[in-house]
């Protein structure tokens, strides 16, 4: 199993983040993550089309947008011509899942899933050999720096198993409260990529620090 890492822009210094989106260009990532937060939907409001737009022209690796919005069928067509890569929407607020999972590819997008911490891997039953990347929120969504839920590791290897089931493609991407204590845990439950934030942009050396969780 290949290993990843998407570093999460929301934990990047917003004064210098020109400087730190090149800084991951740099590094080892495979991604560079940008949340998008709406104040509804989650308990807080982060950046919008400018700053991913800003991030696209800057960033050299795959940019991978997860919308923590109400209603984000809205906004997929104008996410997707911006030229991001991965377009991941929550379950718990789409609508029609499998209609905007189709409108996502048919820009040649990525489409991706996120499940909040209660929300059931059974909810994907009907879409999981449909969608691209499943996202495991590990901690409540809205805000960064929060502690790791431990049961998130069954969550992963149910997910897993249902996918492997199904013959489905789809990736796992596990966000929030990832640090050392959990890298290697979440690799060996089944996950390909962890979102981390804030262990890698408050390190003294985020190249550094995404080098070793890739060897956790």
């Amino acid at each position: 199993m290949t290993r990843h890492v998407s570093p999460s822009l929301l934990a990047a210094d917003f004064g210098n983040l020109e400087r730190d989106i090149r800084l991951i260009n740099r590094s080892k990532a495979s991604w560079l993550h940008c949340d998008v937060m709406d104040g509804i939907f989650v308990p807080n409001l982060s950046f919008g089309f400018p700053v991913v737009e800003m991030a696209r022209r800057i960033s050299e690796k795959p940019l991978d947008v997860h919308l923590m919005i109400s209603e984000p069928e809205k906004y997929i067509d104008r996410f997707c011509r911006i030229g991001i890569d991965i377009l991941t929407l929550h379950i718990e607020a789409s609508r029609h899942i499998i209609n905007a999972i189709t409108q996502i590819q048919e820009h040649g997008v990525k489409a991706g899933v996120t499940l909040k911490p209660g929300t059931s891997v059974e909810l994907l039953n009907d879409v999981i050999a449909a969608v691209d990347v499943v996202l495991v929120m590990s901690v409540e969504p809205g805000f960064g720096g929060q502690q790791f839920m431990e049961h998130t590791y069954q969550k992963v290897r149910k997910l897993k198993s249902m996918i492997t089931g199904s013959a489905s493609k789809a990736l796992v991407q596990v966000d929030g409260g990832i640090d050392f204590t959990n890298a290697r845990k979440l690799y060996d439950a089944g996950v390909d990529i962890l979102v981390t934030g804030t262990t890698v942009f408050r390190s003294a050396n985020p190249a550094e620090t995404i080098e070793r969780l890739l060897q956790a």
